[in-house]
């Protein structure tokens, strides 16, 4: 219960370790839900007490490493506690997303990326929406712990009305459906749950300016408790009739019935607390033809 300072906030407590044990009892097996797609050589599975966990390596000589789930999902609750690369990251990115990837021409994404940093500094996380193609929606925020001392929750629930995004049960983000303002929304692309750990030095820290530090390699990050369970599998991703299973399930599922299909105070709270306090960069301050889906996006 360490860093709870007030009833709230071990009420948020309460609510992630209940998350997690969920997580750790449907999900234990890497090989149950997911497989290594690059730099096999990188990776490290183990056995713990709540399920695998999944050890990323980042090093000049061999690059990096990834994983993707085995099947892609239309709507649901995705979940994943992560472990971030202590001491001097700069230029690393380590991730956890939603990709359609198969599907180029309409590419669609939804990401935590969590970008390096040097000693003593706090971690940003990006995140980003992807739709058909189009993404420049980037957000960064400090995040208010040390992402690398234990392992957090990073979680996405996505249904017919709107993308929340979620750290440790804490909204920090929301993507509305908005096509009545012309805006193309994410519900017809199946996605891939990824991970990832890659050298992203080009852009990753201070936009470029400070290189990684390979002395300081091997960088690890890793994985665990991840929870795909509450969501809706793609049975055939070519064709149609798997996304019109998934649109029924969701309207007959928790994640796409409200509550969840609107913003609760709390999430509201939330969502002004980190505009307050965290934001680092923010497309909405920048572009101006995303006036409209940012007033609907930031309450």
């Amino acid at each position: 219960m360490r860093g709870c300072h007030s009833l709230k906030e071990f009420h948020v407590y309460l609510l992630d370790q209940y998350f997690s044990m969920e997580a750790g009892a449907q999900a234990a097996k890497f090989a149950n839900d997911f497989n290594v797609t690059w730099g096999k050589q990188n990776v490290n599975i183990t056995s713990g007490r709540r399920g695998d966990v999944v050890t990323l390596k980042l090093t000049k000589e061999k690059g990096g490493a990834g994983f993707r789930s085995l099947s892609p999902f239309l709507y649901g609750q995705f979940s994943m506690k992560m472990k971030l690369i202590k001491g001097n990251s700069s230029g690393t990115i380590t991730t956890f997303y939603m990709s359609s990837q198969d599907n180029y021409k309409k590419w669609c994404e939804i990401d935590f990326e969590f970008l390096g940093n040097v000693s003593g500094q706090p971690y940003a996380l990006q995140t980003n929406v992807y739709i058909q193609g189009v993404g420049n929606r980037e957000q960064q925020i400090y995040l208010w712990f040390d992402p690398t001392a234990a392992h957090h929750t990073y979680r996405f629930l996505w249904n017919q009305e709107l993308i929340l995004f979620f750290v440790d049960n804490r909204a920090i983000r929301v993507f509305h459906k908005a096509t009545d303002l012309g805006i193309s929304y994410l519900d017809y692309q199946p996605m891939y749950a990824i991970g990832s750990l890659w050298n992203g030095e080009a852009w990753a820290t201070e936009g470029g300016r400070v290189k990684i530090d390979w002395t300081q390699q091997p960088f690890v990050a890793s994985y665990t408790q991840w929870n795909v369970t509450d969501s809706c599998k793609v049975q055939n991703a070519t064709g149609t009739a798997g996304q019109h299973a998934c649109y029924k399930k969701a309207h007959q599922s928790s994640y796409g019935q409200a509550p969840n299909l609107a913003l609760s105070k709390t999430q509201i709270k939330n969502l002004r607390w980190v505009r307050k306090n965290y934001v680092i960069y923010d497309y909405c301050t920048k572009n101006a033809t995303a006036t409209p889906e940012c007033a609907r996006n930031w309450p």
